[in-house]
């Protein structure tokens, strides 16, 4: 599906300001859009807010992340939407309008890397950059039909960009098509420090899938039948330790405390307007206390280590990239919201780890398209992509 700019409202209004690109390279003829929290050069930097774009001031340089892919040939076309200071999940920015999902107008993008999938879902881009600190790919991608990665934290370098929750933050992309996908990534990821085997050991996380209604169960279990060949028989495995609910509010708290501490000075000194969840989303976050982000951090480390140990050197877990298909575009705030706690517990697995997970376009629901999402050891980037083209040909 493709829409006109004006129709798929996911760039920034800016005056265009053309970046320098290589005359060839693995990327020449991709059209890259930015996510308005990546510095580009000529423009300011917004963040989703009109505080943080007053603040901003023209930037001189543009993000390693964006350069690297312009000194491989891609073409930039825009900056593109942000949910406010990328603090929500739902795609729908007060300021700056919701983007248009190209998988399923009637529904939310998803965030908040919205502008970014709307670009790409609408085919006004073929590689656009966004970040995942919560779910801000992965959500993204499932929603619109797109392949999305949140990589290993600290593996695509992240200055010039804009810190929500700096342990959780990490740059990611969307593409439609495999191909362009996994170029970006090469030019992004530089070499697997940690390569998956051929045939990886394929874990299925079942008490994940005890979260989800009886018609997403079912969806899953069909597109395991057709990747059978592939896959194998795929060994269930219990991930949640010690609770979804004691990672949920570890990941909360842990983020919270660091979006205050990168946010929460501005906010107070400028009178920042925040939108409707954000503006809640930082109250709170304000009233985290250190001794709480120490003993949710402790939560982390034994989570952490039990989770990388479950996967090995050689394990994939999959698992749906959200709970269900995007919520409708009418749905109410507190709707939002309920769906976003419960996407919190699903995808708080690869934040608090901090390996690579990606999300395929493999299952759809009620007309919608609707994510496949593969987590493997940190820094198996690369193989994982490949290994998900993998399935993606079995799918084709």
């Amino acid at each position: 599906m493709s829409a006109d700019v004006s129709t798929a409202r996911c760039f920034i209004p800016y005056p265009f300001v053309p970046q320098p690109q290589a005359a060839s390279g693995p990327l020449a003829g991709v059209r890259l859009a930015v996510k308005d929290i990546f510095d580009v050069a000529g423009y300011p930097t917004g963040c989703g807010n009109p505080h943080m774009l007053a603040l901003s001031g023209i930037k001189a340089a543009s993000a390693p992340a964006v350069q690297s892919l312009l000194q491989a040939g891609a073409q930039f076309v825009g900056k593109v939407v942000t949910d406010e200071l990328a603090f929500s999940m739902n795609g729908k920015n007060a300021h700056f309008g919701t983007p248009r999902n190209g998988g399923a107008p009637d529904r939310i993008p998803g965030g908040s890397s919205s502008g970014s999938a709307s670009a790409v879902s609408n085919g006004l881009a073929d590689l656009a950059l966004g970040t995942d600190t919560g779910g801000s790919v992965r959500v993204p991608a499932s929603h619109c039909g797109l392949i999305g990665l949140r990589p290993t934290h600290g593996r695509v370098p992240l200055t010039g960009v804009m810190d929500l929750a700096r342990s959780f933050d990490t740059c990611g992309w969307f593409a439609r098509d495999m191909d362009v996908f996994a170029r970006a990534g090469a030019v992004l990821l530089g070499e697997d420090s940690a390569p998956l085997p051929q045939a990886p050991r394929v874990l299925v996380a079942s008490d994940v899938l005890g979260l989800l209604a009886p018609h997403v169960q079912a969806q899953f279990a069909q597109v395991l039948e057709r990747l059978a060949g592939v896959l194998g028989a795929p060994q269930p495995v219990s991930v949640a330790t010690p609770s979804f609910d004691a990672l949920y509010w570890a990941f909360r708290h842990i983020q919270g405390y660091e979006a205050w501490q990168a946010h929460g000075e501005n906010i107070g000194r400028y009178g920042f307007q925040l939108g409707p969840g954000v503006a809640e989303r930082f109250a709170w976050s304000a009233t985290i206390t250190a001794q709480q982000m120490q003993e949710h951090s402790a939560v982390r480390e034994t989570f952490c280590a039990g989770f990388i140990d479950l996967l090995g050197d050689d394990g994939v877990l999959l698992l749906p990239s959200a709970p269900d298909v995007a919520p409708l575009l009418t749905d109410s705030e507190q709707s939002l919201e309920d769906y976003r706690n419960q996407a919190v517990r699903m995808l708080c697995l690869s934040g608090l780890s901090g390996c690579p997970q990606i999300s395929l376009p493999l299952m759809q629901l009620d007309g919608a398209p609707f994510g496949l999402s593969l987590i493997a050891p940190p820094g198996s980037d690369r193989s994982l992509i490949q290994y998900a083209a993998g399935l993606m040909h079995a799918c084709a």
